[in-house]
């Protein structure tokens, strides 16, 4: 199990975090297996730490071309 101890912005103090995805491979948000989420024990606030990958493809030239203001 993964636990850390971190500041909750919504609790406003410190306390345990647990990662939402334990095992490696089952997050879905990343190729690398690693999950950037944890949660608050307390309050159950979401919290994304570390790196979030984020692919963005160029848009295609014409896409662009042909748009109106």
């Amino acid at each position: 199990m993964s636990e850390i101890i971190r500041h909750c912005p919504d609790c406003g103090h410190d306390c345990s975090l647990e990662q939402h995805h334990r095992i490696a491979g089952v997050c879905p948000d990343t190729a690398d297996e690693y999950c950037p989420e944890w949660y608050c024990r307390m309050c159950g606030a979401a919290l994304l730490i570390g790196d979030v990958p984020v692919h963005l493809e160029p848009a295609p030239s014409g896409a662009i071309r042909d748009r109106v203001a």
